[in-house]
């Protein structure tokens, strides 16, 4: 939800004074729907005083397994859901299972140290501090840091405490480290040598959630990126023994083990339910399709985003472009998705802003978008491919637009020029 950029001789009201306006309504209005959702026990807390049922009790107790010495008792499934019904206080039907690499478990060890109430709020402030201020570094304008606050994807990981805004701020990280061309960074020049290091580290740390990674290797290789993929190896190779050396082997394996069982549940049999998977297998399934079918399907769309994403990063077109399609290529490419996971399509507008401001056309297809990703809170059905359809058409429209300019013409990097002008030198 960025805004158009409005020409010094356009006076008087424009688009982008109505984007920004509404955007910046809708990032007051989250916290206070929130706040009123804390005090009648429909957030966070329930009316008893225990932790009410959300993605967050996952985190927090796989924390507190870890800090307790039995981080593989997270992988689980009944012992996790034994220690959910214990801290609810009740017990309950939704499956609420630990899937994420042991990577994780650092961040929920940290967490797990507060009480159940802080830890939830500061890790939803985080997280959604690092994810505007990725925003407002990629689009290179300071009212992105509002607007990325504006999205509904932000409210619907605030309301599960997810962590979709850490995914999109660590996409959008690498993302721009991989951007050869040098740009400021408090104040000092960086350039591709001094950032390809940062990149790896930074795309190691996303394997904590492996299915947002996919891609990487193969823009990584088509581009050249040689040292990035190296360094990003060599960082998991470390990390996974850090894992290994504080949470023990069995927490590796334990992860093993799980991983196929976990992926079984949700997908094959739908545990969480077809119509909340933002996906095309998702929405086969959701259609009455079955798992042959749907996979079909899914990797029909695996090998076209590959073969489209090869001959992007192969091309000369600008790279703010070349970064918004690998986001959406990536919601659209993983079998797994959730609503709380379309943070990355901020990262994908960013992108767009920062090759060229949106006109007219664009704003309205990110609000669109947008609206799509709102529209799950009240009809939970895989519309966020919708949401991904706006992204990817608006990319193409770019794309042509572009091949049409001769190259003196193009509009590379507007983004990158704005965040120059407003960086201190």
């Amino acid at each position: 939800m960025l805004a158009v950029y409005e020409s010094p001789h356009r006076p008087g009201f424009s688009a982008k004074t109505l984007a920004s306006a509404v955007a910046g309504a809708f990032a007051l209005v989250y916290p206070a729907y929130l706040g009123l959702m804390f005090r009648s026990h429909a957030w966070i807390v329930a009316a008893d005083g225990q932790p009410a049922i959300t993605d967050f009790l996952v985190f927090w107790l796989a924390g507190r397994s870890a800090l307790h010495g039995a981080a593989a008792s997270a992988y689980d499934p009944q012992v996790l859901h034994a220690a959910e019904a214990a801290a609810a206080g009740h017990d309950f039907l939704r499956h609420l299972p630990w899937r994420y690499s042991p990577f994780f478990m650092f961040v929920a060890a940290t967490l797990s140290l507060l009480p159940y109430v802080a830890a939830f709020l500061v890790w939803i402030g985080t997280t959604l501090a690092a994810f505007a201020v990725t925003v407002w570094r990629i689009a290179g304008s300071r009212p992105a840091l509002v607007l990325a606050c504006a999205t509904p994807a932000v409210f619907i990981n605030a309301l599960s405490g997810q962590n979709g805004p850490l995914t999109a701020s660590l996409m959008g990280a690498v993302l721009l480290c991989l951007e050869r061309k040098p740009h400021l960074v408090g104040g000092a020049l960086l350039h591709l040598g001094e950032r390809w290091l940062t990149a790896g580290v930074l795309l190691a740390l996303l394997t904590y959630k492996p299915q947002f990674g996919i891609l990487f290797p193969l823009v990584l290789v088509v581009g050249g990126y040689w040292r990035t993929l190296a360094a990003a190896t060599f960082a998991t190779a470390a990390g996974l023994l850090a894992c290994w050396v504080v949470f023990g082997g069995d927490t590796l394996h334990a992860f093993i083990h799980f991983l196929p069982i976990t992926s079984k549940d949700l997908l094959v049999h739908g545990q969480n339910g077809f119509n909340n998977l933002q996906t095309v297998y998702g929405l086969a399934r959701w259609l009455g399709f079955d798992n042959f079918l749907g996979w079909i399907a899914q990797g029909a769309v695996i090998a076209a985003v590959a073969t489209a994403l090869a001959w992007l990063w192969r091309s000369e077109v600008p790279f703010g472009l070349k970064a918004a399609a690998f986001g959406a290529a990536t919601l659209l490419a993983t079998p797994h998705l959730y609503a709380y996971d379309f943070c990355v399509l901020t990262v994908s507008f960013a992108f767009l802003y920062r090759q060229r401001a949106f006109d007219a056309v664009e704003i309205a297809g990110i609000a669109l978008a947008n609206l799509c990703i709102g529209l799950f809170l009240f009809f939970p059905t895989p519309i966020g491919l919708a949401a991904i359809g706006i992204t990817i058409a608006m990319i193409a429209r770019r794309i042509l637009q572009e091949e049409r300019q001769p190259a003196e013409h193009r509009t590379e990097d507007f983004g990158a020029q704005r965040m120059a002008l407003s960086t201190p030198q």
